[in-house]
C-alpha cells in the first residue's frame, strides 16, 4: 500500500470515528466510558497521520 493511499484509509476512520462520536454524544442513554474510548483511537489515528505526514515531507 502506498503512502497516499496508507494516509487517506487513516483519514476515512477518523471521520468514522468523528460521527461514531458525535452519534454517541446525540444519544440520551450517552456511554461516558464508550465516548472516552472513542475520542482515544480517533486522537491515536490523528497522531499517526500527523507522523507519517511529517516522516514523508522531511525525506
Amino acid at each position: 500500500m502506498s503512502l497516499t493511499s496508507h494516509l487517506e484509509v487513516l483519514e476515512r476512520k477518523h471521520g468514522d470515528l468523528e460521527r461514531e462520536i458525535d452519534q454517541a454524544q446525540a444519544s440520551p442513554s450517552v456511554d461516558d466510558l464508550q465516548v472516552l474510548t472513542l475520542k482515544r483511537r480517533k486522537l491515536a489515528l490523528k497522531d499517526e497521520i500527523t507522523k507519517l505526514k511529517v516522516a514523508h515531507t522531511t525525506h
